[in-house]
């Protein structure tokens, strides 16, 4: 079997394509972030997906496939017991995750959480509820800078959030604070996925704005992952986005720091025109981020728009020994109710220069067919405990 030399994986964040049979019991009832898009919108700006087959795929609204499509394309589900970033990358690359995450979305942190944070800071806490990034730091940004407290605040993740402005916290203080939340999240019962440094700039309200300083401290995954499996072959492992934040550098060789997906795509890019030998893993956040979780129908559709020109120009850059896979890590439906990820199937698109013709695969029940595809691609075993099989020869 002739095999690639590079392999791309690019993670459209929360791009879902639809229900699995267990969303209900995720509170995620009809939910599908993609056909939702469509629907409203009636048509995007797609031209690349579409002739990947994307549309092939999934579709709605006044868009169709095409008769011929240039990839092969199918649902996946998942396997884990979750709806978040984490989980679906760790399963990407092997891990199935049991137990999820804590979330804190209706109660804010507990009380002896947030005593102990103030201690060990020395930073008051304000804030404590689930809230919009940047809806808080209008609402407490002020009081922040002028009593030196500390805003404190999660979302509908399982995650820790810690807002610090860049001139009056300093960065090096709100990362060092964000380690201590992150030792304090170590405990069963306050163990969320994250812990996130969100440092902005401003004085007042109408003129705070995030910086692209963010700091992400995930849990190291549970186990080793393909990444580790193919860096000690000395193979390239390259994160682009927060792929490094969500593995915890655990098998990654060399990362990218992205400011937007716009941003992600075009390192992709670069990357693409580069010489290595191995996996380039990507990340676009701004879907999830940006649109998903502020429930953004058209905001989300331009960034899919975005991302597929962008898309053109990759495709144009790839070489004939590179594949290319296309895949969400779970669903964020802006069309759904509240602000969490939902529980859905993801899209999977592969595409390569030199594969002999598209159409549909068989739906897979795990997204870690593509790990374990990247493992038999470079002839390296599974790591003891993954999950997930092969679908390599599909793929030539």
């Amino acid at each position: 079997m002739d095999k690639y030399k590079r392999f791309f994986v690019i993670v459209l964040d929360s791009l879902g394509i639809g229900a699995m049979p267990d969303s209900r019991n995720f509170g995620d009832e009809g939910v599908d972030t993609f056909g939702h898009i469509l629907e409203k919108m009636g048509a995007l700006d797609i031209p690349n997906l579409r002739k990947l087959g994307m549309l092939n795929l999934h579709t709605a609204g006044r868009m169709e496939g095409v008769e011929e499509p240039l990839g092969r394309y199918m649902r996946l589900g998942e396997a884990s017991n979750g709806k978040d970033t984490m989980t679906g990358h760790w399963e990407m690359m092997g891990i199935k995750t049991e137990k999820p995450f804590q979330t804190f979305t209706d109660t804010g942190f507990p009380a002896e959480l947030i005593a102990e944070l103030e201690k060990r800071c020395q930073k008051r806490v304000i804030g404590n509820k689930s809230a919009s990034g940047t809806a808080i730091i209008e609402e407490l940004g002020e009081e922040e800078i002028n009593t030196g407290a500390m805003i404190v605040y999660t979302s509908a993740d399982s995650v820790l959030q810690i807002c610090g402005n860049e001139e009056t916290f300093d960065l090096a203080n709100l990362y060092r604070c964000c380690e201590i939340a992150r030792e304090l999240t170590m405990k069963d019962e306050w163990r969320v996925g994250r812990v996130i440094a969100r440092p902005y700039v401003g004085r007042k309200k109408g003129e705070f704005k995030r910086t692209s300083n963010r700091h992400d401290y995930a849990l190291k995954p549970t186990g080793r992952t393909v990444l580790n499996a193919l860096k000690d072959v000395g193979l390239d492992v390259i994160g682009v986005g927060k792929i490094n934040d969500i593995f915890c550098g655990e098998g990654i060789t060399k990362t990218y720091h992205s400011d937007s997906s716009v941003h992600g795509m075009e390192q992709t890019i670069e990357i693409c025109k580069q010489d290595f030998n191995g996996l380039c893993f990507v990340n676009l956040v701004d879907f999830d981020a940006l649109w998903g979780h502020r429930r953004d129908v058209e905001g989300y559709g331009r960034e899919i728009e975005r991302f597929d020109k962008n898309l053109g120009v990759f495709l144009e850059a790839m070489r004939e020994d590179d594949l290319v896979v296309l895949t969400a890590d779970h669903g964020n439906d802006p069309a759904y109710t509240g602000t969490d990820h939902t529980r859905e199937y993801v899209p999977f698109v592969a595409y390569s220069k030199k594969m002999k013709s598209g159409g549909a695969l068989d739906n897979e029940d795990t997204f870690a067919v593509i790990g374990a595809s990247a493992a038999e691609n470079f002839g390296v075993d599974m790591p003891d405990g993954t999950i997930g099989n092969s679908i390599l020869s599909k793929l030539i």
